[in-house]
Formats: C-alpha cells, structure tokens, sequence
C-alpha cells in the first residue's frame, strides 16, 4: 500500500532529513585516517539524542538480519556497502567508507547514505563514487509525476553502464515515510514505462550503490555486514525524495 503524503507531511520529513543531512555531512568530515567506527557511531548517538530524533536503526531486525541491530548508523568499509555493522576498526589512508543513517522526528522518517574517501583518494574509488552520485542525480531527475518506477531503475541501470559497474537487484531502494521501509521497491535496474506510475505525494529513498567487479554479494560473519562477493570495492549513495506536482523535492540535500 502506498500512502501519498500532504505538502505539510512532506514539510515534516523535510525537516528531519535536513537532520539526516547534518549527520552525514558532520559524521562525514570526521572520518579521517586513525579515526575509530566507533567514534562515528558514538558522535551519531550524541547528536540523535541531542535533537530528540529516534534512529529507525535500534533494535531493527528484518528477515535478513541476524538478531536486532544494534547502533544507529551503518558503516560499511570498502568491500563492504550496506548495512556494515559500526565496530572497532581504525580507518586508513585510502579507505572507502559509506555511511547510511536514518532517524525520525515528530513520527516522520527520512534515510540517506554517503560514501567518502578517508586520506589519498584513488582514481578508481572517485569514479566508483562519483558513479553512484551521477546515477543517484539521474533517478532524482526521473522521479516525476507521470513517469513510471521503471524509469527511475532505468536511470540507474544506464548510469551504472555508462562507467561499465554491474548491478545488484537484490537490495535498492524504497518507500519511506511514518516508517523507514515503505512499498514500493525500488531496484536499481529496470525497464523504462513500466511498473507502477509515480503520483504526487510519493516520498521515496532512492539508493544506487555498486561493486568495481561484480553484482554478487555475501554477509559477513556478523550477519549484517554485506561485502561485494569478490572483495572488489564498492560506494553507496541516498537520498529521500519526495516527489512533487513542482518537481522532485530532495529532502536530505546537503
């Protein structure tokens, strides 16, 4: 079931993704070489209990998960790209760290992910990134009433072609809104005109993320973690969007 949110609604998931934005963006710039998961996670839980936010994270535990997570932001290290579980690991020069969070507040979600660079970036680990950003730019711009769910996933599956990264549909994004996962899927590949039309109000997390090498995938031994299936290195990017009579609404722009 899809529930189509008013101007004010939106307004509200607004607010709390500018939240998720500042989270990001501060969490963002402290990962630096030497610096622990830890403090990143610890800093997230400051800052969530200083605005009165509650993390959508906390106790989640979905079909795939093993046993309630526990933190309140993922931390996913280079092979590694969603749902990385935060631990005692410093970051080194050269790390690709993607950081996925979302919270509510006043009852309204919005989710978001980065992926940065820690110290020397490599050429190959920007155009990876830069890849997710340019395909999340792409489905942002697709997200418009009257076009279909299928165009957005195309727009993501094209980019994803353009720089030659194979796609993964087993995990993409999603409806959000009283709750962090909402319908519809959203897979990152798809066939344009087709599925469901996209209706003012619809609110959105649309996250491509890709692997250098490969669309496999495995858990970690934690059970959370997920890493690309040949250790090839991977990015990951979100927002929440809203779509609009006046056009896509970003609601966790930087």
């Amino acid at each position: 079931m899809i529930e189509l949110k008013t101007p004010a609604e939106i307004d509200k998931m607004r607010t709390t993704g500018r939240f998720v934005a500042e989270v990001l963006r501060e969490l963002s710039e402290m990962a630096a070489v030497g610096v622990n998961l830890l403090d990143l996670e610890h800093r997230a839980r400051d800052m969530i209990a200083e605005r009165g936010a509650t993390s959508c994270y906390w106790d989640y535990h979905p079909s795939f998960g093993s046993g309630p997570f526990r933190n309140v932001i993922c931390l996913s290290v280079n092979d590694a790209v969603l749902h990385g579980l935060p631990h005692s690991y410093v970051l080194r020069d050269g790390d690709v760290l993607s950081l996925d969070f979302a919270v509510s507040i006043d009852g309204w979600v919005a989710d978001a992910a980065r992926t940065v660079i820690v110290g020397t970036p490599d050429a190959e680990d920007e155009r990876l990134v830069q890849a997710t950003r340019d395909a999340l730019a792409a489905a942002t711009a697709a997200a418009v009433p009257g076009n279909r769910l299928g165009d957005i996933s195309a727009a993501i599956g094209a980019v994803a072609d353009d720089y030659g990264y194979p796609v993964n549909l087993e995990f993409g994004g999603h409806g959000l809104g009283r709750t962090m996962h909402e319908d519809p899927h959203v897979p990152n590949r798809g066939r344009p005109g087709r599925g469901m039309r996209l209706r003012d109000g619809m609110t959105l997390a649309l996250e491509p993320w890709f692997a250098r090498t490969t669309d496999r995938i495995r858990f970690d031994r934690d059970g959370w973690t997920i890493r690309s299936a040949d250790g090839s290195r991977t990015a990951h990017t979100e927002n929440t969007v809203a779509i609009t009579a006046d056009g896509p609404l970003v609601l966790t722009a930087d």
